[in-house]
């Protein structure tokens, strides 16, 4: 689950937001009213987004944002305020702003502007950085290639299917929940999707199933787990 930082002074429209943001985006959200409170809550936790009010009590979003960059450059920060002049555009991109959101907005266009933040971030930073071919038991898996080799025979899988099982074995024996699973591979968590998901993963059993030591379960309201002992 992402956790997001927002600084909020209106306490209304942070509530409604907070909210929001975790019934619909699934997000982990932590909720500050000044910037001050937002400073001391950034740096005692490690988060995937900000959202920061630019005019608030006691420390404005701009300072706020400026001193966050000295702190972490790459944290994606969304400015939020009723000011839309170009000049505070400007001066948002400026100190390390990666999205500016004028108020009033409508919360369903919030949600767009972070997963297409989050979803960029990601695409840019780790990715590449994580494994391709894995061993599962007696089979070899290349993420890449798209396929399963044991005992000399080849299994082509879908790109869906491959995604899939990369997730599994990045998190071989620990829990791989529904929602991440289906946000990082289809970017939407709904019914239908997670229907898709099921026949998914029920291939890719079917490819495992000639070891005994590979098993994926399904691990009760909460997701799947790949075992391999």
């Amino acid at each position: 689950m992402k956790k997001i930082l927002l600084v909020e002074d209106d306490a209304n429209l942070g509530a409604l937001l907070q909210d929001y943001l975790q019934l619909k985006g699934k997000f982990d959200v932590v909720l500050c009213k000044d910037g001050d409170a937002g400073l001391k809550e950034f740096t005692k936790s490690d988060f995937d987004l900000l959202i920061l009010d630019v005019m608030m009590p006691k420390k404005d979003g701009f300072t706020l944002g400026k001193e966050i960059r000295k702190i972490n450059e790459h944290v994606p920060i969304i400015f939020a305020t009723a000011k839309a002049m170009i000049e505070d555009k400007t001066q948002a991109f400026n100190l390390g702003g990666d999205d500016y959101i004028t108020k009033p907005f409508r919360i369903e266009e919030l949600l767009l502007r972070i997963n297409a933040l989050l979803k960029r971030t990601a695409a840019g930073s780790t990715e590449e950085e994580k494994p391709t071919t894995f061993k599962i038991g007696k089979y070899d898996f290349d993420f890449t290639s798209q396929t399963i080799t044991a005992d000399g025979l080849v299994q082509k899988l879908s790109t869906k299917e491959a995604a899939l099982l990369r997730l599994l074995c990045l998190k071989k024996n620990e829990v791989l929940t529904r929602e991440e699973a289906l946000l990082n591979i289809w970017n939407d968590d709904n019914y239908f999707n997670g229907r898709s998901m099921d026949v998914f993963l029920s291939k890719i059993r079917k490819y495992l199933k000639d070891d005994p030591r590979v098993e994926i379960i399904n691990v009760h309201g909460r997701g799947y787990k790949l075992l391999v002992n």
